[in-house]
């Protein structure tokens, strides 16, 4: 058995703080509190459902995630946030429509007392958000600062021993890396100087990390995506991870396209299109949020077949991405998928999903999973760039100059292997004498 990690105590209660707190984050925290309550069971999450094999086949030994490493309690999760909107999350949750009202119900007078803090928000960066319950500050380095006050208040308040921030907000115009964004020095001056090219979520990236508390981006946001950030993840030795949630159509893309790839499938063209009437939906109707999104969907196939390195087989695959804002759908996202393959000599076949998914009911278990693996990461001394937290991402953040992993399944064997690892236990390949008995 190889050596442990040395992994600090999970006692004492875990902040879990949300900038953004609609759909995804009120389903999420009224999830866990019905779990919790026992009224329902946290399925889809990887660390209460999920199991882990240690050893060889024969030995039997296959313990759930969260009985294999120390993972915070849910008992001892606290939640709290920011939001643009003051409701509480009872109020907040019911304007969602994800959870029947029957189920919000039974948990109301927890859902009440949980009240979102002033956010930082800017219409520039998401135009179709109009919220007024929002912070005031001469430079966005006030806000910077205004926001480390909100998490030491909230540690203090609320008695935690340990926090986690996971951005649950809207997804921001498309930005690209800036000089403010390759130094430490350089982004302080930028928050100084109100630099147009630094986002509220950044701000909030900033914050986290100055304050020691682990950060994970579930939007295709820069957010903590830059050298400035990376650099201080790294030398305060705070875990990091994103980027963009990995839910309906994209879950569904790296799954199914593995499996082509394995069998030498061609594949000729992969349309994809969405209608969605969330907030989420309403903002990504603005062509400048949508090309954020874009370019992060974009990216899943592509590295995976790796067509410069397969031209015979997807040299001249054509791939489109649409999201459309239909208000009638709530947060009941309809991913449509026509996909062109080819076969043997080269003849057409065509395949046809229609995912009816719910994008909070996919989102809120991943929020979990982030939080808990996150304050493991931190109890783990694994600061920086968490790459085995890929799996969760549609755009894993990788380390400079590194191509991201998107096939789910070798995803699935790096974040076993780092828990095999993080524990002691022998990392398993599949390709070892084990795997003839």
């Amino acid at each position: 058995m190889a050596k442990k990690a040395k992994i600090k105590s999970a006692k004492g209660k875990l902040g879990v703080l949300l900038p953004g707190m609609g759909s995804v984050a009120t389903t999420f925290i009224a999830g866990v509190i019905a779990v919790r309550k026992g009224i329902s069971q946290p399925i889809g999450s990887y660390t209460q459902m999920g199991r882990i094999r240690l050893g060889k086949r024969t030995e039997a030994r296959s313990p759930k995630i969260k009985e294999f490493v120390p993972l915070t309690d849910l008992n001892d999760i606290v939640f709290g946030g920011w939001d643009v909107y003051k409701d509480n999350v009872y109020k907040a949750a019911v304007h969602a429509k994800v959870l029947d009202k029957d189920l919000l119900d039974q948990i109301k007078d927890e859902l009440k007392l949980i009240k979102p803090m002033k956010a930082v928000f800017d219409k520039n960066y998401v135009k179709r958000l109009d919220g007024k319950h929002i912070k005031k500050e001469k430079t966005k380095m006030d806000l910077a600062k205004a926001l480390m006050q909100d998490i030491k208040d909230f540690k203090k308040a609320n008695g935690c021993s340990r926090l986690v921030m996971v951005w649950c907000g809207s997804t921001e115009i498309y930005m690209e890396e800036a000089p403010c964004h390759r130094t430490i020095k350089a982004l302080e001056k930028g928050l100084r100087e109100n630099d147009e090219n630094i986002p509220p979520s950044m701000i909030y990236a900033y914050a986290a990390i100055k304050m020691g508390v682990p950060y994970a981006n579930g939007a295709p946001n820069l957010s903590a995506d830059i050298p400035a950030l990376v650099e201080l993840a790294k030398k305060s030795g705070v875990p990091i991870g994103g980027k963009d949630f990995k839910t309906g159509q994209t879950l569904m893309k790296t799954i199914l396209t593995p499996g082509f790839k394995a069998r030498s499938l061609g594949v000729n063209g992969w349309f994809s299109t969405n209608i969605l009437g969330n907030r989420d939906g309403a903002v990504l109707d603005d062509p400048d949020n949508f090309k954020t999104k874009e370019v992060s969907k974009l990216g899943v196939i592509e590295h995976i077949l790796k067509p410069k390195e397969n031209p015979e087989l997807y040299g001249n695959i054509y791939h489109k991405v649409r999201i459309n804002y239909y208000p009638p759908r709530g947060d009941n996202k309809e991913g449509w998928d026509n996909i062109d393959i080819a076969g043997w000599l080269g003849y057409p076949m065509q395949i046809k999903v229609d995912f009816l998914c719910r994008d909070s009911i996919l989102a809120a278990p991943i929020v979990l999973d982030l939080a808990l693996l996150l304050d493991l990461a931190s109890r783990s001394n694994l600061g920086g760039i968490q790459e085995w937290l890929g799996f969760f991402f549609k755009s894993p953040q990788t380390k400079k100059g590194l191509p991201p992993q998107h096939d789910l399944f070798k995803q699935l064997m790096k974040i076993n292997n780092t828990l095999r690892y993080l524990k002691g236990e022998e990392l398993i390949t599949h390709l070892g004498m084990d795997y003839y008995y």
